[in-house]
């Protein structure tokens, strides 16, 4: 028997209040939130640098999966929009994306008809994805040509022990000239990803993966007929991506495209570490002006003060990424005002489903009912708990909410 309630069950950031402001409580805690002027900053200073660069801009958007947040980068000059699946990419183009790149293969009957639909659906949206293998471009061919249509593809080339890829640039070669036998499909350039490369220091294999892919689309050059796109780069390496291959020798009508993605809210953890080295190393971003700087936060009650060097806060697992870094508090609050808030005083140091724990520096004065504002690392898995995160301004007053679409 189907369940009826006479309860309308929010989704998590549900407003309770007209003109709701975080700190008074006039939503449901705990909630992500997104700083309006930090947002916009970071929309900003990003295609700068892009443009300053000579570069075109195609951020990942399954960062964010927002349309809010399409849209915005859209309008600020970003030249498409990355994704990862073919669910994405039919979020990117319902949320009015004109160009979308699927920077990763393209297989699964289902998952070829969905992107069928969507280019007859939107027949004015510029649609790629990669192959790296002769049986998923012969596969594509068959399935395209079948409904009449043509699919433009990149090939990939990745790193050995790394993920999706031609391994070499011989395989790559050969891809690209079995593409250009097949009816439906058509080669628009090659794709790589650089932030697959880990180690103490793995900048010197970044720039020769780099150097090699220069070298090999021009190897590809015949295989394409027009402009060609070249493109790599995450929120880690950007400015060596544009530093190698702009001076490269590469294709007479090369595009440069950059994917970072993360940047757009930037964090409190990884990121910002890796954006004060790129800033350390790149003059072209310290001669911007300004910087990237942390837009999401989570906002979170506590609930319990069990020990005196001990506190619960009702956020966990379900709400917030927690793999490169727990959420450490940035303010605390009491009745909408703030406290004052010594480093060191209040630290996350385990986190389970629905609560997280914090140990209490001696003197802490922490009250169940003080609210926290925690700052978060790799923010990608924080957007993709929430149905809809809230936008506010720097006093936390919600202008919006943006719904998400994962």
């Amino acid at each position: 028997m189907k369940y009826q309630s006479e309860v309308l069950v929010p989704h998590k950031s549900a407003l309770l209040f007209p003109q709701a402001n975080v700190l008074q409580e006039d939503v449901c805690l705990p909630a992500a939130i997104i700083k309006k002027s930090a947002l916009e900053n970071n929309i900003a200073w990003m295609q700068r640098y892009a443009d300053r660069r000579g570069v075109s801009l195609a951020p990942h958007g399954k960062t964010t999966m927002t349309p809010w947040v399409f849209q915005a980068q859209q309008k600020a000059g970003a030249w498409g929009i990355g994704v990862g699946s073919a669910w994405q990419a039919a979020a990117a183009m319902v949320s009015g994306v004109k160009r979308v790149l699927m920077v990763n293969q393209l297989v699964g009957k289902a998952n070829m008809l969905t992107v069928s639909r969507l280019k007859n659906q939107y027949p004015d949206v510029d649609y790629l994805c990669c192959v790296d293998s002769l049986s998923n471009a012969a596969t594509l061919s068959a399935f395209f040509h079948q409904q009449g249509q043509i699919l433009d593809v990149m090939v990939e080339l990745g790193v050995p022990g790394g993920r999706c890829g031609c391994r070499n640039a011989s395989q790559a070669l050969e891809l690209a000239k079995h593409i250009n036998e097949l009816p439906g499909l058509r080669l628009r350039g090659l794709e790589l990803y650089e932030g697959v490369l880990h180690g103490d220091n793995p900048q010197p294999q970044v720039e020769q993966l780099l150097r090699e892919a220069a070298e090999l689309a021009c190897e590809l050059e015949p295989f394409v007929e027009g402009e060609f796109i070249l493109t790599g780069a995450g929120t880690v390496w950007y400015d060596v991506v544009c530093n190698i291959w702009l001076a490269a020798h590469k294709p007479a009508q090369c595009r440069i495209v950059i994917r970072p993605g993360c940047y757009i809210t930037h964090d409190e953890g990884i990121y910002n570490v890796a954006q004060q080295e790129l800033m350390a190393r790149d003059s072209v971003a310290c001669d911007l002006g300004g910087d990237l700087t942390s837009a999401l936060e989570l906002v979170a009650l506590v609930q319990s003060v069990p020990e005196n060097d001990r506190a619960i806060v009702n956020f966990g697992k379900r709400d917030c990424a927690f793999d490169a870094g727990l959420p450490q508090p940035t303010a605390h609050y009491r009745a909408g005002k703030p406290l004052t808030l010594a480093p060191g005083a209040i630290t996350s140091t385990g986190i389970m489903d629905q609560h997280c724990m914090l140990k209490l520096a001696p003197g802490s004065d922490v009250q169940v009912g003080d609210i926290l504002v925690f700052g978060t690392s790799h923010p990608c898995l924080t957007f993709d708990k929430w149905k809809a995160l809230l936008l506010t301004d720097d006093e936390y007053n919600v202008i919006e909410e943006l719904e998400t679409l994962f």
